[in-house]
């Protein structure tokens, strides 16, 4: 594991994004994208060191609005419920332009292309990457998402209810907030040691609290649309992972998503929720190892 670095007028938006990078860089490169209000940190150095250690050039970061990348605070207030409804005026970006940033990315590590894995947003991200920029993705790993179509992937009342209300104000009271609301959508099959992930949670509070980024990017994602048709156009090899049991993003979602993307391989995986729990990264590393692989020497 290197560093945490910081990347300079990054994409379109001229951004800076901060990465860290974890094996051999000369490697195949897999960069790990994150879901909404996600910091890199959420991709735990494990799991990381996991994918590192199958041979893999491995890079974490921070999208925009979240962690230590560009945060868009003179942006409009974004309007989640008006979004809902359907008015899409808040909207400060679009999955378009979070694809943009990614690229930007590999652009400032001198990358021509590489394996994107995105989890829930990041998934959405990834596949907008892989439909606008199919250049620059060697394989294309979708994990807990979906493809924007309406009455597809989507949370259940309770998680809903499990991040609904005001913002909590403190440390300590963002912290049991976040561990209350993984009770709900974690994994029931492979429970979360709740000591561990009141000490990621702290960790992120740490590096950058900013409930209203994470608004813009759950904006962002309303005001993309159906990527339906575009994914029909997906011609890398694909995994789709679904936790049989996401309360956040149900797995209808990963199962339209591969549906959509041809040839694509989907594993769902009874027992798991809206995380990546600690007893499946084995699992999980290889199977991503494994289409790298296979991606590599097509």
């Amino acid at each position: 594991m290197m560093s945490e670095e910081k990347a300079k007028n990054v994409g379109p938006s001229r951004i800076e994004m901060t990465y860290e990078r974890f094996g051999d860089p000369q490697a195949p490169p897999i960069l790990l994208i994150m879901g909404a209000g996600g910091q890199l940190v959420h991709w735990h150095e494990g799991f990381c060191a996991e994918l590192a250690g199958l041979g893999h050039h491995v890079i974490r970061f921070d999208n925009r609005d979240a962690g230590l990348s560009t945060h868009f605070h003179d942006a409009p207030p974004p309007d989640l419920p008006a979004a809902l409804a359907g008015d899409l005026s808040s909207a400060s970006y679009t999955l378009s332009d979070l694809a943009a940033d990614t690229v930007g990315l590999l652009d400032a590590l001198g990358l021509d292309s590489a394996h994107l894995v995105g989890a829930s947003l990041g998934g959405m991200i990834a596949q907008t990457v892989a439909v606008e920029h199919p250049a620059r993705i060697r394989s294309l790993t979708s994990i807990m998402s979906t493809t924007g179509a309406p009455g597809v992937g989507g949370p259940r009342p309770e998680a809903l209810a499990a991040l609904a209300g005001p913002a909590p104000a403190g440390r300590a009271a963002v912290i049991e907030r976040w561990v209350a609301a993984f009770r709900v959508i974690g994994s029931p099959g492979f429970p979360a040691d709740e000591a561990e992930l009141r000490e990621r949670a702290g960790m992120a509070y740490d590096r950058s609290h900013d409930p209203v980024g994470t608004l813009r990017q759950a904006v962002a994602v309303l005001a993309s649309g159906d990527r339906t048709a575009g994914l029909r156009t997906v011609g890398v090899p694909t995994l789709v992972l679904h936790g049989a049991d996401d309360a956040m993003c149900d797995v209808s979602g990963g199962e339209a998503t591969a549906a959509a993307i041809p040839g694509a391989e989907l594993v769902i995986i009874d027992g798991m929720g809206h995380n990546l729990p600690r007893q499946l990264w084995s699992d999980i590393a290889a199977r991503i190892a494994r289409l790298v692989h296979r991606a590599e020497t097509r």
